[in-house]
Formats: C-alpha cells, sequence, structure tokens
C-alpha cells in the first residue's frame, strides 16, 4: 500500500510478507469501514467503497471479514476515523507523504513525528512536499495480466495516461478524474487489477546512495509498521543493484 513500491516487492521476495499479512488485513478492513459509512453501504452505490472492497480482495481478505467491515459503519459503535496527510523530508532529502487513517488524532500525530526523528528525517507542515507530486489515478497489475506492449495498448485503449512496467508488474497511470473509467475499461481488456487507488506520484525523484539510503528504507519499514498508517509515498531514487543489496 505504499508509493515505494520496488523496495516493497523485493522485502516481500525476502519473505517478509506474512508477518505483514494480518496488519495489511487490518488496514484493508479499517479502508472498507470508512468509506462504507463515507456514502451508501453498498459497493454498488458507493465509488470509494467499491475501490475498497476490490483491493482488499485482491489481497485475499476473508469474505466475511469485508462484510463485518462493511457492517461496522452502520453500527452505532463503529469508531469514529479521521484521515489525515501528513508530509516531511526523510534521510537525503527525499519527500514523503503520510497517509492516516485514526481515531486517536493525538497518537497518530505523535507516532508519526518520532517516526521520522528517530530515522533520520524530519516532519514538515501541511504542503511543504505535495507539490512536489501530482495527485493520480493509480491501477496495479502483476506481470501475469501480460508482456509490457500488451499492457500498454490496453491502457491507451482504455484512456490512461502513462505505464510504468517491470518484472514485478505493471502500474498504469490516469488522471484523478478518469480512474473507474479507464479502470473498468482495464478490467474487460486485462481482467481485475490487483489494486486500484487514488494516489500520490512524484513530478520527480531524488537520488540518494549509502548511509542514507539505508536509513531511508528503514524511515519508510517503520511508517508502514504504525497502526495508523495507511500509505506511504516518497520520491527517491535508488539504483537497483544498491536497493538489492540494502533488502538482503
Amino acid at each position: 500500500m505504499a508509493g515505494h513500491s520496488k523496495f516493497k516487492n523485493i522485502m516481500h521476495r525476502k519473505g517478509r510478507a506474512d508477518s505483514a499479512r494480518s496488519k495489511l488485513f487490518s488496514k484493508l478492513s479499517r479502508e472498507i469501514t470508512v468509506a462504507a459509512k463515507s456514502g451508501l453501504p453498498d459497493p454498488a452505490m458507493n465509488a470509494r467503497l467499491r475501490l475498497a472492497v476490490n483491493n482488499a480482495k485482491s489481497e485475499s481478505l476473508p469474505k466475511d471479514v469485508i462484510e463485518r467491515a462493511i457492517k461496522k459503519a452502520s453500527g452505532g459503535d463503529a469508531e469514529s476515523y479521521e484521515e489525515i496527510r501528513y508530509e516531511g523530508f526523510g534521510p537525503g532529502g527525499v519527500g514523503v507523504i503520510v497517509e492516516v487513517l485514526t481515531d486517536n488524532r493525538n497518537r497518530a500525530a505523535s507516532n508519526v513525528r518520532s517516526t521520522f526523528s528517530k530515522n533520520g528525517g524530519n516532519l514538515g507542515e501541511t504542503g511543504s512536499v505535495a507539490f512536489m507530486w501530482d495527485r493520480v489515478g493509480q491501477i496495479v497489475y502483476g506481470p501475469e495480466a501480460g508482456s509490457e506492449d500488451k499492457v500498454m495498448e490496453a491502457a491507451i485503449e482504455a484512456g490512461a495516461e502513462d505505464v510504468e512496467s517491470d518484472e514485478d508488474g505493471h502500474t498504469i497511470y490516469t488522471a484523478f478524474e478518469d480512474l473507474s473509467e479507464v479502470a473498468t475499461a482495464l478490467e474487460a481488456a486485462l481482467g481485475p487489477a490487483k489494486s486500484t487507488a487514488i494516489a500520490w506520484r512524484p513530478k520527480a525523484r531524488t537520488p540518494v546512495s549509502g548511509d542514507a539510503a539505508a536509513s531511508l528504507m528503514k524511515l519508510l519499514e517503520s511508517l508502514e509498521d504504525e497502526d495508523d498508517v495507511q500509505n506511504v509515498y516518497s520520491n527517491e531514487d535508488i539504483d537497483a543493484a544498491e536497493l538489492e543489496k540494502l533488502a538482503g
């Protein structure tokens, strides 16, 4: 659920995915509850809920857990979650955006701030980093969706703006307002996506290496591990060989 997907994919290949599974499930459930609360508790009538449910299914969140998360939104005992965005800089001057869903604003702010400071980063003011990103639609497919050319052709046909492909799969970018339309067209051509989301895409990347890169990876991992944190985006550019070394 992060912007630094290359690093995350390497971590998963190293076998750390299982330990993060229950944390991921709770984050997916929380997003479903908040989405259901923000509109009608029916995915067919609530675009945000539809996205949340589809993403949860792609991560194999059990059907009964999905249904329970939707029901929780209409129950009087559902926590009241706040959506907050934090912005800051990591080691090497890398920009970081942290999206939080929390039932305790003070706890979230304190935890995010201390995570930045413990790992060589600095929390900034709102707006200090976001101007370096575009708000876009992001649709992710695994490598099994097809070749780079096949996915690129489908994306152009569907009205997408850009595609990035590597050995871990394909990330398709759309204009913010075109996400739903493009996702529907791509599903018809390529099947269900791994994830579909409104995301932050950096306009430029910041090269980082050596100790700064190692500290940055620790910061991003620590932020991901925070219970209140839903998504982390960062604009680092790290050489692929060095990234493999860092993950080892």
